[in-house]
């Protein structure tokens, strides 16, 4: 296409002298300020943007994978980075160009010369880009509002904050977080090189506070024994989350008296298990039975065929072989001692789950010790077995499952009581005819229609949370520990109200773990049952699980109680809700900061 600009007209007030030479029309072009012809500049810069962003690409890619920290720039990353900048205002700066060439040429009344018809609709889209009407530029008398350029969107920039510095104690320290932030000291190393726990918390939370700079303040570090997690309970910390204990009770259980600790924030939930405990505690106590006790692991194994998957099932299920697997087993640890077997198929892949007692212990590790040897020693039999994993999710941990729910995992639980008809009256505030018919309706079809797997009750979960955190369980236990069926009948002719939950799988132990910190030993102190037992192994974890199945009998009565009279809301509304001004809290809070 053969396009050329004619000379624009000279305006009638300027004359021109006989001796001055004819004045060139001034269209100044943006791209003459260039030392290199545009094209060539844009495909330089085009270039090398691209070129920078693949290596720089590439080199993140190698660091995600390598573990190093992105911020660590070697030179040749520099030099790219700079590049890249430069591109990036070269680009910039070309884009605003075109917007004020777009602004020049509106303002003269070009016209261009067409000399191949098949092209005109080319140089109309491009008229149209510079604000030129295309009747005006074909020649047409026709009158046209010259089009206006969209403004370019203002995008808010983000500003990195600014790094959060904190004065350390010495030089060395210092020294020390510089090298954690710039990448040269990885910040899990920092206890077994400092040989000092609680300073190792110090300096990463330092370094964290400058590499995000987002402040810490308000999260504590002081007041906290950092050995005594060091390698079992947390890694890399920077302090530690504040929960309040409230207490329960006396809850009356089995003839004996227990002030029940149960850390949470949730509002009511404390308030709400204490009156339960005191209409128990009313109607002469509970009652709380255990039905079985033992931990369960269950790895998966394959096979070349089913044929010889079956014969392993077949094997480990027959009462010859038990009696060698169980020796096996129990050379794991002196409290695990096998107690079955169960086997489940899929094609060629063999589930099996084996079940222990573990002592005081919650016992996952000792029960997967135990499972260990018995794989290795099953190796000799069927050399052709291929274990894919130590758990097959058989067990079931930390899911819900109905294999928990109908065979029980940890301690399986049973607890009661009979609550007398004045005490539903005056303390609970109801009825036991709607206690009876609420409960079916909710906990019973309510969770059937659901679809629920082991939860018929209210809110079983939430006392198993609340006393697990307090006495250093796992948490994340609390999924199937807070299996449970809530049952509720008419008795004594109507007038009283027996009350059950069944907890076929609550997970405890006394010893291990998050049980031994400071805070948690205490409530396990509190409850009677720290560390492992003196006169019966397993007999603390066994009268854990029994508290907490009666903490939870205690905590069902009061809210379906509660839910009956029609007092939930109001409750709520009244403990679970802060009397505190919150918009004055944040504008404390930004001017404090």
């Amino acid at each position: 296409m053969d396009v050329r600009r004619r000379q624009a007209k000279m305006p009638q007030s300027v004359k021109i002298g006989a001796d001055e030479p004819p004045m060139k029309p001034n269209n100044p072009k943006p791209s003459d300020a260039l030392p290199l012809p545009l094209s060539f500049t844009n495909g330089l810069f085009f270039t090398m943007f691209f070129s920078v962003m693949y290596f720089l690409l590439t080199r993140w890619r190698e660091k995600i994978r390598n573990s190093t920290p992105l911020h660590v720039v070697t030179l040749s990353e520099l030099a790219a980075s700079v590049s890249l900048l430069a591109s990036i205002i070269y680009l910039i700066g070309f884009f605003g160009i075109d917007f004020v060439q777009s602004v020049i040429y509106r303002s003269n009344e070009d016209a261009w010369d067409v000399e191949e018809e098949e092209n005109e609709k080319l140089i109309i889209e491009d008229d149209s880009r510079m604000g030129t009407s295309p009747a005006t530029t074909l020649g047409c008398a026709v009158p046209v509002v010259p089009l206006i350029p969209q403004q370019p969107t203002k995008v808010p920039v983000t500003e990195k904050p600014a790094p959060i510095i904190t004065p350390q104690s010495s030089e060395e320290d210092e020294q020390i977080v510089n090298s954690v932030v710039e990448g040269k000291v990885p910040s899990y190393s920092l206890e077994s090189k400092l040989g000092d726990c609680k300073r190792a918390a110090s300096i990463r939370r330092e370094a964290l506070q400058r590499i995000t700079g987002k402040s810490l303040e308000g999260l504590p570090l002081e007041g906290f024994d950092y050995e005594s997690i060091l390698g079992q309970c947390c890694e890399m910390p920077v302090g530690y989350v504040q929960i309040p204990v409230g207490i329960a009770g006396p809850l009356l259980l089995n003839g004996a008296e227990f002030m029940v600790p149960m850390a949470t924030t949730e509002g009511c939930l404390v308030a709400s298990t204490n009156r339960g405990c005191k209409a128990i505690y009313a109607s002469g106590g509970a009652t709380g039975t255990l039905l079985k006790d033992g931990m369960t692991r269950a790895p998966v194994v394959r096979f070349e065929t089913a044929k010889r998957a079956a014969e392993l099932k077949l094997y480990l299920e027959s009462p010859v072989n038990y009696e060698t697997i169980s020796v096996v087993f129990n050379k794991s640890s002196r409290f695990a001692r096998l107690q079955g077997i169960q086997c489940a198929m899929a094609g060629k892949n063999l589930y099996i789950r084996f079940t222990c007692s573990t002592g005081d212990a919650m016992g996952m590790n000792m029960v997967s010790k135990g499972v260990q040897n018995v794989l290795d020693y099953l190796e000799n039999d069927f050399p052709d077995m291929d274990v894919i994993g130590i758990s097959g999710n058989f067990c079931s941990d930390k899911k819900p499952a109905a294999v928990n729910w109908i065979e029980g995992r940890g301690k399986s639980v049973v607890c009661e009581a009979i609550i007398k008809e004045e005490i539903v009256t005056k303390v609970l505030k109801t009825n036991v005819a709607a206690l009876v018919e609420l409960n079916m309706l909710k906990n019973l079809t309510g969770s059937a229609i659901a679809g629920a797997l082991g939860g018929f009750n209210a809110h079983a979960s939430n006392i198993v949370s609340a006393v697990y955190i307090a006495t250093g369980q796992d948490p994340a236990q609390n999924i199937e520990s807070s299996h449970c069926i809530t049952m509720m009948e008419a008795v004594n002719d109507g007038k009283d109200l027996h009350i059950s939950v069944t907890m076929p799988s609550i997970e405890v132990g006394t010893v291990g773990g998050g049980t031994q910190l400071a805070s948690q030993s205490a409530c396990l102190n509190l409850l009677g049952v720290k560390g492992a037992s003196k006169e019966l192994a397993g007999a603390n974890a066994r009268l854990l699980a029994t508290i907490v199945a009666g903490s939870v009998l205690a905590g069902e009565l009061s809210l379906m109680s509660a839910i009956a009279a029609g007092q939930l809301v109001k409750s709520h509304m009244k403990y679970n809700r802060s009397s505190k001004d919150v918009t004055k809290i944040s504008s404390q809070g930004k001017a404090h900061k």
